[in-house]
């Protein structure tokens, strides 16, 4: 890693500290600025399997990460599972490559995006995502400083989840394989309201937060709240 990538991300991070307290988001936001994207987020991923979201510098980066965790599949997958920076100039042109997670981003606002892996040590634990309204690739020095970021994100994100290391990981499959608790409690309020299997009621959750745009947590609050959909 390029030292003096890695020592001016810690500068802007820590600056970004002093006025509102180090936190993943402001760290995702300090990288934003710097590289010039318009917003960002940053998903964990536990044990392979259970998806969190631990930053969004605002509430399009939060729909679109989302975005990822309804449809199965989106850059913060791809970056993940395969261990790379992964990257798409237009999202204009990236539907045959997420057919479902592409029209959902360009509704909000997301034309380019960057995704690189987050790391603690050798152990995976998420990616990184920062996205532009333009189709204006990034360039290869805002690629090397933003994966100074994701590698100072990755040791924060293991100090703010620190459950990341106790859990036995397992090999990383396209795909979100589980959810944050709330989603499969409101999956069994579904399953046994409906007579429905755990996994219909998982893909009714998932069909209908994708029609109606809505995030997936958000779709599973209202089903704890009124045992219903609708």
């Amino acid at each position: 890693m390029n030292n003096d990538h890695h020592t001016a991300a810690w500068q802007r991070i820590s600056a970004a500290a002093l006025s509102g307290g180090l936190s993943l988001t402001a760290a995702c936001q300090a990288c934003a600025d710097d590289v010039e994207a318009d917003f960002a987020g940053a998903t964990l991923v536990i044990a392979g399997e259970l998806r969190l979201l631990a930053a969004a510098t605002d509430e399009r980066a939060r729909a679109v990460e989302d975005a990822q965790l309804v449809t199965g599949e989106g850059p913060c997958t791809d970056a993940y599972t395969r261990r790379t920076l992964i990257e798409a100039a237009d999202l204009h042109h990236t539907a045959d490559r997420w057919p479902a997670y592409t029209p959902i981003a360009r509704e909000h606002g997301a034309r380019t995006v960057l995704a690189l892996p987050l790391t603690a040590g050798t152990l995976p634990v998420g990616a990184l995502d920062l996205y532009r309204h333009r189709p204006t690739p990034f360039t290869p020095a805002q690629k090397d400083r933003a994966a100074a970021y994701a590698h100072i994100l990755g040791l924060l994100a293991l100090d703010a989840h620190p459950h990341l290391l106790a859990d036995q990981p397992r090999p990383a499959r396209r795909g979100p394989q589980g959810y944050p608790p709330p989603v499969h409690i409101a999956a069994g309020i579904l399953a046994e309201k409906h007579g429905l299997t755990p996994d219909d009621a998982l893909a009714r959750l998932r069909a209908h937060s994708f029609r109606h745009s809505q995030p997936l947590l958000h779709t599973a609050q209202h089903v704890l709240t009124h045992h219903r959909l609708d």
